[in-house]
């Protein structure tokens, strides 16, 4: 079997690629109706729960940075996803792990909410229609919601190991 060891900078660099690579150029086969999930949020849901507040603060203002410059001059997701790494770092020291849960895909639901809630009030700030883009976020809501007890709950477990592996 193919055994890849990566350190966790590594490890984390090749996955912000990753979901920027998913952000321009999402497959067919991972959208719904030409709608992709949030990857930012996919991404950044279970790195806050493993790595705590301000690490998904950071986490949130790096791939929201990023994420800005593929869609500039658009609105921006840098407040919206500081504040969710913020809120959902808070679950780093959960009662229940979160990765047997179907929380993770109602934490992904409200986190693409907001995120393209966002998107949708700052275009109506600027006085642009913002009816396409209510429509969108409550598709791409709950695809974000379908996928993420999948992919978030494996990469909460991926973190959780690098983690303990590599030391924090």
């Amino acid at each position: 079997m193919f055994h890849l060891s990566l350190s966790r900078h590594q490890a984390l660099f090749l996955s912000v690629l990753l979901v920027l690579f998913l952000s321009l150029a999402s497959p067919w086969w991972l959208k719904l109706q030409g709608v992709p999930p949030s990857w930012a949020v996919l991404w950044l849901l279970p790195w806050a729960v493993v790595e705590g507040p301000w690490a998904g603060a950071l986490a949130g203002f790096g791939i929201g940075v990023l994420l800005d410059s593929l869609q500039a001059p658009g609105p921006t997701a840098v407040p919206v996803l500081v504040l969710l790494g913020l809120w959902w770092g808070q679950f780093v020291s959960a009662r229940r792990p979160l990765e047997r849960s179907t929380t993770l895909g109602l934490l992904a639901l409200l986190g693409t909410l907001l995120l393209n809630g966002s998107y949708a009030l700052q275009l109506q700030w600027r006085g642009e229609s913002a009816y396409a883009a209510w429509q969108l976020s409550i598709a791409q809501a709950l695809f974000t919601a379908l996928l993420a007890p999948m992919i978030c709950s494996l990469l909460v477990l991926f973190w959780r190991r690098h983690s303990l592996r590599h030391g924090r």
